[in-house]
């Protein structure tokens, strides 16, 4: 298979502005926009479709990405199952797992362990879970937003059969210890979960090696397309047994009925071969601009205060506090700047977002709170005329 490399196609452009939110989602690749566009037209076939060749040449197109996607995460292909997003992989851990430990012991007591800043899907999937009779523990993190490992370790029962925590925070962009809880839990021998949406594409993830048992991404969040996600699903040392979210005609083994979204998903293969084959490029100079974006809001803005730990931290996000100044009171004036003001799931809400919440900050300082990310195509420009914007909306008596 010949590796697919960044090219130097121009980026996807607009006329709207300044897109600094890359969190919520990115554009396409070029490269995977090209990869995709045969499916919806000459190979349009349904993989499930094995009597002619338009049925085969689908299913080559996904079992190719199947095995793009695994080895971007360290994993078997056979341990990849294709969703339509994170959010529904999730939804499948928490439910899938639950039929599943019901069928084998119906009345024995079963206890989930998260913590009180995951996305909303896994906030909103255990409280359903809680009334089916599911114990669950939300569990506080420290200022920066992450969980603590003895939080953690003291928070283990008898009966706790899965933790899941989310790898990379959505919103303030603080990395969770994972590779420690994965550890304890398999010490314990309960099941570990982790949302990497925010972290595929952004750190090394090798699942195979890291002892992660359950993982869920998004492609999206990578330069691939909306509505392809995958769940990895162990299959040795434990191997992982979840019942199906979706019945139906039996695609994906049974395990995810209705038929495949060839198109989303033979992009998200190649989002993923482009993500492996340049990871340490990408993030170091992220990881640099990013920086360099900090440095410059500091300069330039007195006062303000990022959120989150300072070096644990995503390599494409910026969350930060202005110092007394509303967002909404400078709305008008950054228009042009693509950014967000709480995680893309939540916003819209007037509240505070459960994850500024869970890390102690007021609502009056909510209101001071907007995320900044980067991806692919931003440059050092770019950030200088974003930071002008910014500096330049805020009154000089507050500079």
């Amino acid at each position: 298979m010949e590796m697919i490399q960044l090219s130097t196609t121009p980026a996807p452009t607009t006329d709207s502005g300044l897109y600094f939110d890359y969190n919520a989602t990115t554009p396409v690749d070029p490269q995977v926009y090209a990869a995709m566009e045969p499916y919806f037209r000459q190979h349009f076939g349904n993989p499930a479709s094995a009597a002619h060749h338009w049925g085969w040449a689908a299913e080559n197109a996904v079992q190719k990405a199947r095995m793009q996607v695994a080895s971007f995460i360290g994993a078997k292909a056979s341990e990849v199952t294709f969703t339509s997003s994170a959010t529904e992989s999730n939804n499948w851990v928490i439910f899938g797992l639950l039929t599943k430990l019901r069928e084998q012991n119906p009345n024995g007591p079963i206890h989930y362990i998260t913590s009180c800043i995951e996305h909303g899907s896994m906030l909103k999937g255990m409280q359903a879970a809680q009334k089916q009779g599911v114990e669950v523990d939300f569990l506080p993190v420290n200022k920066y937003g992450q969980v603590e490992m003895e939080t953690l370790r003291n928070a283990i029962k008898p009966h706790t059969k899965l933790i899941s925590l989310i790898w990379i925070n959505n919103e303030i962009g603080s990395i969770n210890p994972i590779l420690e809880a994965a550890k304890l839990a398999k010490e314990k021998q309960i099941l570990f979960h982790t949302d990497a949406t925010q972290s595929i594409a952004k750190l090394p993830i090798n699942v195979t090696e890291m002892g992660i048992d359950l993982m869920s991404i998004s492609a999206h969040k990578y330069y691939g397309p909306k509505g392809a996600g995958a769940l990895f699903i162990r299959s040795k040392d434990p191997q992982v047994q979840l019942d199906p979210l979706i019945y139906g005609g039996g695609q994906e083994k049974g395990l995810r009925s209705g038929t495949l979204n060839v198109p989303a998903i033979v992009g998200m293969g190649v989002a993923s071969e482009l993500c492996k084959n340049n990871l340490a490029n990408e993030c170091a100079h992220m990881t640099e601009l990013r920086n360099l974006f900090w440095q410059k809001l500091q300069t330039a803005i007195p006062g303000i205060r990022l959120n989150g730990h300072p070096t644990e931290r995503s390599p494409v996000n910026l969350n930060v506090t202005l110092p007394g100044i509303k967002i909404e009171s400078i709305t008008s004036k950054i228009q042009k700047l693509g950014i967000s003001t709480g995680s893309a799931c939540s916003s819209g809400s007037m509240t505070i977002s459960t994850v500024l919440k869970g890390i102690g900050m007021s609502p009056e300082e909510a209101q001071c709170t907007f995320r900044i990310s980067i991806g692919r195509w931003t440059t050092e420009n770019d950030i200088q005329r974003a930071v002008e914007i910014l500096s330049g909306a805020i009154p000089s008596k507050n500079i």
